[in-house]
This record gives structure tokens, C-alpha cells and sequence, in this order.
């Protein structure tokens, strides 16, 4: 195993551990290839992208978790990124904007943002997970 695929690995084993507070079915999710459903299985409805690179590259992965949640047919996506130093539930959480009742109260006319997760809101895990949670997933 490389040492990139590694560290990926351990990033996603730590957020599963922390999700399953929540959704204790949560799970590493197996590799799927070129139609991939994300990193962790068992939240239905979910799909949960983890990303622990040097390299901050938040556009590209947010494309790939929009993706990612058309595959898998999924209401609902996140994607989780690492921040050194910080426990779990402070990595950063990114999810499109339509994924939040409160978001849409502000955004008026501006629904056209929405569309295809064009607009993400960052928060902690903590927050992120509460948010699903609260919205029956």
C-alpha cells in the first residue's frame, strides 16, 4: 500500500468511527471504480466523500462528491476533509447549500445556485452530522 492510499485509509477509518455516534451501521465502503459511491457506506441516503491530501483541492473533490451521490442514487452528500492537528469532529465538512433547509429561507431567487451543487457550505463534522441527523438521515 502507498503511503498516500494509507494515509487515505486512515482518515477514512476515523471519520466511519466518529460517524457511528450517529449511524452505528456506518463502514469503510470497497472500492467501486469509475462509478464510485463514496468512502463510507451505511448512512442511507448519504454519501460521504474523505479526503486527507496535502494539497487542499475542494473544487475538484466537490465535483466528485456531487458525482458520487448521482451513482449511488443518494439524496444527500458530504465531503470530509482533514485538517492537521484538529480532532475528527473539527475536520472540515463541506455540503451543497439545497442540503440545508435555512440555506434556501436566505437564497430567495437564487435557486439557479443550487442547481447540480453549484454552492457548498463549510462547517466542522460535528455540525455536519447534526444537520443530516436532524433532517431524518
Amino acid at each position: 500500500m502507498t503511503k498516500s492510499k494509507a494515509k487515505g485509509t486512515k482518515a477514512e477509518t476515523e471519520v466511519v468511527k466518529y460517524l457511528r455516534q450517529w449511524w452505528p451501521a456506518a463502514e469503510r465502503r470497497a472500492l467501486s471504480g469509475a462509478k464510485d459511491k463514496g468512502d463510507v457506506a451505511g448512512i442511507p441516503g448519504v454519501v460521504v466523500e474523505v479526503k486527507a491530501a496535502q494539497r487542499q483541492l475542494i473544487g475538484p473533490w466537490q465535483r466528485e462528491t456531487f458525482a458520487e451521490k448521482k451513482h449511488a442514487l443518494a439524496s444527500a452528500c458530504l465531503l470530509v476533509v482533514k485538517r492537521p492537528r484538529k480532532p475528527v469532529a473539527q475536520w472540515d465538512a463541506y455540503m451543497p447549500a439545497d442540503q440545508i433547509n435555512a440555506a434556501l429561507r436566505w437564497a430567495g431567487d437564487a435557486q439557479e445556485l443550487f442547481n447540480e451543487g453549484a454552492l457548498w457550505v463549510r462547517m466542522d463534522l460535528f455540525g455536519a452530522a447534526v444537520l443530516l441527523k436532524a433532517q431524518g438521515y
